[in-house]
């Protein structure tokens, strides 16, 4: 069997923040891991390069892992970095999102999909483990705040989760719809304005929270169903 070597280095964004550093993968939405500081975070995204290459398994998106990092932007993180969720998008998701860039997006958006859905089928019927107070969410409690997190991230780019809930998984179906399709329109056309008080994210950083949310629940899953 061949096997590819690590490509050299990548480029690292950090956010920093008071209690916790986040790293993660300019050019890989979804590869995004954290520590006490700068370093356990760039040790935790390296560790998860084969978790990351088992999620992009299929899609033909080419991830290698490297042997190395090459930080390139510090971001100033705050309450939400300290809290446990990236907040801050680097200075590259400003860039326009060409057809070919959008093309990639789907692409990896629908693998995360792909691997949340086969952690959680593979968790199906079993108990998941619960933290040392007994706490946890369920595997449905799991799913149901993925979906919940959608609909608050489809308001960033102007799009309404809106409709009645039906079966949960019909409902994961329809809001991933929505997301492609609403990731689309903002990439050619841009994202609406925001009502006053409100807040709207570029097409690039919509891709890079979806993704760390999604694949961090999916892996949480497959953790907490082990053994």
């Amino acid at each position: 069997m061949r096997h590819t070597p690590p490509i050299a280095s990548i480029d690292v964004y950090l956010e920093v923040g008071a209690k916790r550093t986040f790293a993660g993968a300019v050019e890989w939405p979804g590869w995004c891991r954290s520590g006490r500081d700068e370093a356990s975070a760039i040790d935790a995204l390296l560790g998860y390069a084969p978790r990351y290459a088992a999620a992009l398994r299929g899609s033909r998106l080419g991830f290698h892992a490297p042997s190395d990092v090459r930080i390139v932007e510090r971001l100033r993180g705050d309450a939400t970095t300290d809290f446990g969720a990236p907040g801050a998008a680097p200075s590259a998701d400003a860039e326009p999102m060409a057809d070919e860039d959008l093309r990639r997006a789907q692409a990896l958006l629908r693998a995360c999909w792909r691997a949340l859905d086969e952690a959680a089928d593979a968790a199906a019927g079993r108990q998941l483990r619960t933290g040392p107070r007994g706490g946890g969410r369920d595997l449905d409690g799991i799913v149901e705040h993925v979906l919940g997190a959608d609909a608050g991230y489809l308001s960033r780019i102007g799009v309404k989760l809106g409709g009645p809930r039906k079966d949960l998984r019909a409902e994961l179906g329809r809001s991933r719809s929505l997301m492609l399709e609403g990731l689309g329109t903002a990439a050619r056309e841009g994202v609406p304005a925001a009502p006053r008080g409100g807040a709207r994210w570029s097409p690039r950083y919509f891709v890079r929270r979806v993704a760390w949310h999604v694949l961090d629940h999916a892996w949480e899953i497959a953790d907490r169903a082990e053994g």
